[in-house]
């Protein structure tokens, strides 16, 4: 089994309890880059997302 990428919304928005893991880093990014914007009006770049936030599980 791969390693997976995961989000943990709470590590960014401290009331925000979404968690994201994916085996897809692709796809990671892309429902974390969503979260971000709907949730919490912030828009990310793939490699803010990928150095600031998603961590390898």
């Amino acid at each position: 089994m791969g390693h997976a990428h995961k989000l943990d919304c709470e590590s960014a928005e401290s009331d925000c309890r979404f968690i994201i893991q994916s085996e897809d880093e692709h796809e990671a990014i892309e429902l974390a880059r969503s979260h971000m914007k709907d949730a919490h009006g912030k828009e990310f770049s793939d490699d803010e997302l990928r150095d600031e936030y998603l961590q390898t599980v």
